[in-house]
């Protein structure tokens, strides 16, 4: 056994643990399982702990690290577990220097090595040949996060908001794309503030723009999740772009005006429905889809219902719906919380009318012809992220498909040839 490791939570995370197994193994670590954690809900700590606990029970002499966002905000919790032989925080987690073997065996009181993450002023901009098990790769353009909604832990896990220079995302695409990736997700903690810390202050839609013009032989460039309000205008001028993916996810939370307020966000209803159809003027056929919040404190039935309805009225395909978890040391925290019962109904009702959205999503793609990327166990992705079950065919395949059916994953089809 040499380095395993264990990603909870977004897609950055998905990210930094292959750049914590290359560092680990490049420290000369052996027969260890890194944990990376994640923070933004109660359950999502909850099951990082559960996870160390089996790892334990499944591998009594490795080395247990735990890591991430978590391991930030709660290291000493996580410190005294046991099971727990190396805490590492956020702003050191990405650096070989800190698996040296040397780093383990220390009292109790020394395993937990988290230092001030609000101290942070610089990314890194790691370069990975590829990532296992992925036919698309996540490459990291920007960490942390400026703002304060009442309801998030998140800024204390990862720090400022800093960006990753242009000129080294775009040499990571170049070298991902040289090793056969075809499809390339940047992504972030809020990519959308990319840019006015580094010199000249670029934006999102510049460097999505740049990594366009520069690396010619990329196929598929996605955007992961964005904060709409923070849209620039060369980004609204990209989306144009058939190379870049009809797919974007919004980070909005709620669909109702006094939530929005209390959640502390910047935009509300009317400015997330201008952008959803600003993007779609751009590219009449872009799919959405949404964070949203269930049962945020004070959420009435009416407050609800505006998150539902906003649902089918910005046509949102694919809803990541979840109950609040009041996170410690949060304002929302310590406003009037709704009922958990109802929170998790309410969450289970938004999901349903994702569902029916991206029922009705699947039904718009038959007879047509789509481009799709395979990924493992014969399953591949259109442009607009909708799954194709394709058995047989291999990951990594960029193919053209004829849309013939649906099933309860997504769509079914034959291939035409693979794509030029």
């Amino acid at each position: 056994m040499a380095v395993e490791t264990l990603t909870f939570g977004c897609r950055l995370n998905a990210y930094e643990g292959a750049v914590m197994k290359a560092e680990a193994e490049k420290a000369g670590l052996e027969h260890a399982i890194i944990i990376n954690t994640c923070a933004v809900t109660a359950e999502a700590v909850r099951q990082a702990r559960q996870a160390v606990r089996k790892a334990r029970r499944d591998n009594p002499a490795a080395r247990i690290i735990v890591t991430g966002c978590a391991a930030q905000t709660e290291a000493r919790s996580f410190g005294d577990m046991d099971e727990v032989d190396l805490v590492i925080g956020n702003a050191d987690k990405l650096k070989a220097e800190s698996y040296r073997p040397m780093a383990f065996g220390m009292p109790l009181n020394d395993k937990v090595q988290v230092n001030d993450i609000m101290s942070v002023r610089e990314t890194a901009g790691h370069l990975i040949e590829g990532m296992d098990g992925h036919t698309r790769a996540f490459v990291q353009v920007q960490n942390g996060c400026d703002h304060r909604c009442t309801f998030c832990i998140i800024p204390f896990g990862r720090g400022p908001s800093r960006s990753v220079p242009m000129g080294l995302v775009v040499d990571q695409i170049k070298k991902l794309v040289a090793n056969g990736h075809s499809e390339i997700v940047l992504t972030g903690v809020d990519i959308t503030s990319y840019g006015p810390d580094l010199p000249g202050a670029p934006t999102l839609g510049m460097l999505t723009q740049s990594i366009l013009k520069h690396v010619p032989d990329l196929p598929r460039l996605r955007i992961s999740s964005i904060d709409s309000i923070e849209a620039d205008p060369a980004l609204y001028d990209a989306v144009a772009d058939p190379r870049l993916m009809p797919h974007l996810h919004l980070s909005l939370q709620s669909g109702d005006d006094l939530i929005l307020k209390r959640m502390k966000r910047r935009h509300l209803r009317a400015d997330a429905l201008a952008v959803v159809e600003k993007l779609r003027s751009q590219r009449p056929d872009m799919v959405f889809g949404a964070d949203i919040i269930a049962g945020f404190p004070t959420e009435t039935e009416a407050m609800f219902e505006n998150s539902r309805s906003f649902i089918a009225e910005a046509g949102l395909t694919y809803i990541h719906a979840f109950p609040y978890s009041p996170r410690p040391g949060t304002p929302a925290a310590r406003m009037p919380q709704v009922n958990t019962g109802v929170a998790r109904q309410r969450a289970a009702a938004l999901r349903k009318a994702g569902e029916e959205q991206f029922a009705s999503l699947c039904r718009s793609r038959l007879g047509r012809t789509e481009s799709v990327l395979m990924e493992r166990n014969g399953v591949g992705r259109t442009e607009h992220f909708v799954p194709v079950r394709l058995p047989g065919r291999a990951a990594g395949e960029l193919l053209d498909v004829r849309i013939s059916g649906t099933d309860q994953r997504g769509l079914v089809g034959d291939v035409l040839r693979k794509a030029a």
